[in-house]
């Protein structure tokens, strides 16, 4: 591996920035990496390395003029499958979309290309960011999955395939394959990140998250993609000028989190629920275990009930067309949203801030919850993507989530601890990911 492609993506973007790397040379080390490895990992859905060098090209160019540059200009990026561009497909992991974009970027990519980034190439989702899973494979083992719907994002961040890649969650698709994976994945609080231009599944749920391979790299995404959206109307006013200074400074008090093992422990393997067990065992003064709220079993069917009845409405144009076409696990995810009630929906959709307003004042005794992020390292197989069941809940009322590659499980495979954090209270979250990261090595 070259010594460029190792570094941080922090790091790559000073050099980029001051002229000590070339962003055409930084491209062709990937590109590189990419023929060697994408055969089988299959991590992308579409990838032009002529393309990718014409851009390299034209940001090397940018820079030499003297004009001011971005934060992350000339920086190579992958995004997921199911975010819009104009210049290359948007077929979000479908047989029904094969071939088809959009008529413009989405915002995220308007706002990546802003801060001076290149979009390499689309990662491979599963379809329509459900479960039907990808060919994508996972870097570790290619017998297992890389887990969904990020599947390619995760992969190629950790195969070293880009630096950082761009995904999205509704229930558990970017914390579960930042697990499996070995790669840090973030989560933002709901409302800081726009999701126009991107496919929706379910606008009360659907929110984009990011692959990287440390906390100081996933602060610098933060930093640009964080912004007030007129055409999302869930997107709040939230400054990130101080988000660095917030991750550097040094914590006044030694961390406390409280960390929940919850009803779905008893799925984990053994050699999972060993690592877990030691990490509690070596930081006992910092972490206090207890059950989950009784009511997080309601939220995990109102997470369903909402998640299926808006994937019923949103993608019944792809149901009654291309029905043939489908995969089976998005069929029935539809056709079971067919079948709720307007009084179920309401219900499930209500209680989202009902519960959010319940559990708050945890945030108050702890600095963050802590949690497994899957039920263990990747499954065996590529036929299904994994559970999301440590995901929903948080995902649900929308609160910052991070997945940290500190624990391996069977046979070394990764296995990542999952922080939340308090909503909008992203920035620390991220200080405090940063000081588990450092204290774990």
């Amino acid at each position: 591996m070259s010594e460029f492609i190792s570094l941080s993506a922090h790091k790559l973007s000073k050099l980029l920035q001051d002229g000590q790397l070339r962003s055409v040379d930084l491209c062709k080390e990937y590109i590189e990496r990419i023929e060697r490895f994408e055969k089988d990992i299959k991590a992308w859905a579409y990838f032009d390395k002529k393309i990718l060098i014409e851009k390299a090209e034209m940001a090397d160019q940018y820079r030499k003029s003297g004009k001011p540059v971005g934060p992350l200009h000339g920086l190579p990026i992958a995004i997921k499958d199911i975010i819009g561009t104009f210049d290359m497909p948007t077929e979000c992991g479908s047989k029904a979309r094969k071939g088809r974009s959009m008529s413009q970027d989405s915002e995220i990519v308007n706002l990546l290309k802003i801060s001076g980034a290149i979009i390499m190439g689309k990662t491979s989702t599963s379809e329509f960011a459900y479960f039907d899973p990808a060919e994508t494979r996972n870097p570790h083992d290619y017998s297992r999955t890389p887990g969904g719907s990020s599947s390619g994002s995760a992969a190629a961040v950790a195969s070293f395939m880009a630096p950082l890649s761009i995904g999205s969650q509704t229930g558990g698709s970017v914390i579960r394959p930042a697990s499996y994976c070995g790669v840090v994945g973030f989560k933002p609080s709901f409302g800081l990140v726009s999701r126009n231009g991107v496919l929706r599944t379910s606008q009360l749920l659907d929110q984009i998250g990011w692959f990287s391979r440390n906390v100081e790299d996933t602060a610098l995404l933060f930093k640009s993609l964080v912004k007030k959206d007129l055409y999302d109307s869930d997107t709040v006013h939230y400054s990130t000028e101080r988000t660095f200074e917030v991750l550097n400074k040094k914590l006044d008090f030694e961390p406390k989190f409280l960390f929940y093992k919850t009803k779905s422990w008893k799925k984990i393997d053994k050699k999972s629920k060993d690592a877990f067990e030691f990490f509690l065992k070596t930081f006992k003064k910092n972490v206090v275990v207890e059950d989950t709220p009784s009511y997080f079993d309601d939220i995990v069917n109102y997470h369903k009930i909402i998640h299926e009845t808006d994937l019923a409405n949103n993608l019944e144009i792809y149901y009654k067309k291309f029905k043939k076409k489908l995969g089976k696990f998005l069929i029935q995810a539809i056709e079971r949203g067919l079948s709720y009630s307007a009084k179920e929906y309401l219900q499930a959709k209500d209680f989202i801030q009902q519960s959010y307003k319940s559990y708050a004042e945890v945030f108050e005794d702890y600095y963050a919850i802590l949690t497994p992020a899957t039920t263990g390292v990747a499954d065996k197989g590529l036929s299904f993507t994994g559970s999301p069941e440590f995901c929903k809940v948080w995902t649900y009322m929308g609160l910052p989530t991070i997945s940290l590659p500190l624990l391996l499980g069977e046979k070394n495979l990764p296995l990542g601890i999952q922080m939340i954090g308090s909503k909008f209270d992203d920035m620390r979250l991220l200080s405090y990911a940063k000081w588990l990261e450092k204290n774990c090595k």
